[in-house]
């Protein structure tokens, strides 16, 4: 299983740290801007229903300005346009042109507009806060008074369009929806925090975002708005006719005329303010809202993506897991178009960002614990060979003990005193390796860290004297003495076996490196609470570089192993384990040519006469 239980806690924090840096890094401007560019590739990506139109442009475009005067001729243009319309009924008429300055030829224009049914005239916000309105003698005759104000994003796309807008306490509705409203009947607008309501159609639009309302273009592929220019209207009267029962957006479409040109999600070359509020209608008009997905929704949906990269590298690994995570991704990135085919806007960065951040975070969680078990499974498998090369080095003597007392037993004959002696030679070295074995297993527990200690009471002076004892036999074979110097007969506490292991160690290697006929010495003091106990030799000696070495594993000096005498290098490795878990330390002073001293350091135990073993 990829994650350890007991590092769960961790795993979810980290989850949950990932999953946080996401949601922050998608309400930055960057994520915001992300979602921007998403929205606008979901746009031309999304092909809706066709719809019938039911708004027309009355559009004066650079020939028509052409015709009449350029931009003085344009209010003459613009009544003639109306009046060659006005008897074609149309439903409402949308004048897109601010009229806020009085001119000499204002006459005609006021004439027709007399003559339009529900005229909507337009207004902007001035810089001082106040409003730009119509002259007092267009307004007499117009039924409305909207906005034409266009609240861009920072990349100034227009994708949306404020319906409110006020001036300290004057509000206006939108041109569009002024006129959506008028063409169902002059109907009153209805509000609510949440919504408008106009005729029976609901409009969502929330009171604190300004009543922002994402404008539905009519995409490429369907037929466009009707338009007609004032030249082809002037040309061709006839064209009057396709303004029967339409609502009319009349207005400047020319590029050296139109102030008000925006970038729209469907096309990077500005068109005419006129045409915005045109398709701002026909969302309307059409009910093809776009809502925005609640926030709550938004967090649901981030969290679900981070709960499942979780739940996948926790109970998975390999190519289903990375599966999995494809999966995870794939819903990440097509979530908010399917959302977005339902009307419903979902931000893009946030369920993405979550995905892919708490993806890497579990992915790399899971690499670092199964990197971890490989690890400790190599460690493992090296120190059990370790363990198994202590085992054939520390047995070795006493089953050569057996062996040869049971050929000399087998070969010789030999007085039943002597044959005494070979059977208990063999019941000691027996009980020796029986000792061996049981101190190997607590060597190995002790180096996985499982290893419970024995708390047994005895005396330094006890521990070395037995220890002295086992080794007389080996020192007398190489005629080196083996002399009992000064010990405390101060009480230690602990496993005894491994202590005795430890003390004998460093005598068998005093001797074994010790040229013959020298001296071996055990000796120590006590210190307040803590007792030593040395070893010192007269052998070969070490440098500086060998002295710090020589406690790690299957290290060998050079002279011993040119002495013949070198060992596997793991005895002094598992002597200061021992001792560090006793609360002591070991240490070595040694120069080449003038032997080594190793000096155990404990602390004192509890005093007692009794050497019963507590557990």
């Amino acid at each position: 299983m990829p994650v350890v239980q007991n590092r769960a806690p961790v795993y979810v924090a980290l989850l949950a740290l990932a999953l946080a840096v996401a949601l922050v890094a998608a309400w930055t401007p960057l994520g915001t801007q992300i979602d921007r560019i998403a929205y606008d590739w979901m746009f031309r990506l999304y092909q809706p229903q066709p719809w019938q139109t039911q708004s027309i442009l009355l559009a004066i475009d650079e020939p028509s300005l052409s015709a009449f005067g350029g931009i003085p001729g344009l209010r003459t243009a613009l009544a003639e346009g109306l009046e060659r319309i006005a008897p074609a009924a149309p439903k409402a008429v949308a004048v897109d042109v601010l009229l806020a300055d009085v001119t000499a030829l204002d006459a005609p224009l006021e004439t027709a507009f007399a003559h339009v049914p529900n005229l909507i005239l337009a207004c902007d916000l001035l810089p001082n806060g106040g409003w730009e309105d119509p002259i007092p003698a267009f307004r007499r005759s117009a039924t409305a008074v909207g906005h034409i104000h266009t609240d861009l994003d920072a990349d100034a796309v227009s994708r949306d369009l404020p319906l409110e807008k006020a001036a300290g306490r004057d509000r206006r509705w939108a041109l569009a929806l002024e006129a959506f409203r008028l063409s169902r009947g002059g109907a009153p607008i209805l509000e609510s925090p949440q919504e408008l309501e106009v005729a029976g159609v609901i409009i969502p639009a929330a009171r604190d975002t300004g009543r922002a309302m994402r404008i539905r273009y009519v995409p490429p592929g369907m037929p466009p708005i009707p338009r007609v220019s004032l030249k082809q209207l002037h040309d061709d009267p006839s064209l009057a006719r396709q303004f029967a029962g339409k609502v009319v957006f009349a207005g400047v479409t020319s590029q050296t005329g139109a102030r008000d040109r925006w970038v729209t999600p469907y096309s990077s070359i500005p068109v005419p303010g006129l045409e915005i509020n045109a398709n701002a209608f026909e969302t309307l008009a059409q009910q093809r809202f776009l809502t925005d997905a609640p926030s709550w929704a938004v967090l649901l949906l981030a969290v679900s993506l981070a709960a499942a990269a979780g739940l996948t590298f926790r109970f998975l690994a390999g190519w289903p897991a990375n599966l999995v995570a494809f999966a995870i991704l794939f819903v990440a990135h097509t979530a908010p178009y399917v959302f977005f085919t339902r009307g419903v806007v979902l931000p893009f960065a946030p369920p993405v960002s979550a995905a892919w951040l708490t993806l890497i975070a579990a992915a790399v969680w899971q690499h670092w614990i199964v990197r971890g078990r490989l690890d400790r499974s190599e460690a493992e498998r090296v120190r059990y060979q370790h363990a198994m090369q202590f085992v054939t080095h520390e047995m070795r003597t006493p089953l050569t003990a057996i062996q040869g007392s049971s050929e000399l037993m087998e070969r010789y004959s030999m007085s039943e005193e002597r044959r005494k002696q070979i059977a208990q030679l063999i019941h000691s070295e027996s009980k020796r390796l029986g000792r061996m074995i049981e101190i190997f297993l607590n060597v190995e527990r002790l180096s996985a860290g499982d290893a419970e200690l024995k708390r047994e009471s005895f005396t330094a002076l006890e521990l070395v004297s037995a220890c002295i004892d086992r080794v007389r036999p080996l020192a007398e074979r190489k005629q080196i003495q083996v002399t009992l110097g000064a010990i405390p007969d101060a009480p230690l506490e602990g496993d005894r076996e491994l202590m005795e292991y430890a003390v004998y160690n460093l005598l068998t290697n005093a001797i074994k490196y010790s040229p013959p006929s020298t001296e071996v010495t055990a000796f120590g003091h006590r210190d307040g609470k803590r007792i030593t106990i040395s070893v010192q030799d007269q052998g070969m000696g070490m440098d500086r570089t060998e002295v710090r070495r020589i406690f790690q594993k299957f290290y060998r000096t050079a002279k011993a192993e040119q002495s013949g005498e070198a060992g596997t290098g793991i005895g002094l490795s598992i002597v200061e384990q021992i001792v560090a878990r006793h609360g002591g330390g070991i240490t070595v002073e040694s120069q080449p040519g003038k032997g080594s001293c190793f000096t155990l350091e404990l602390p004192v135990g509890a005093a007692t006469s009794s050497h019963a073993r507590t557990h």
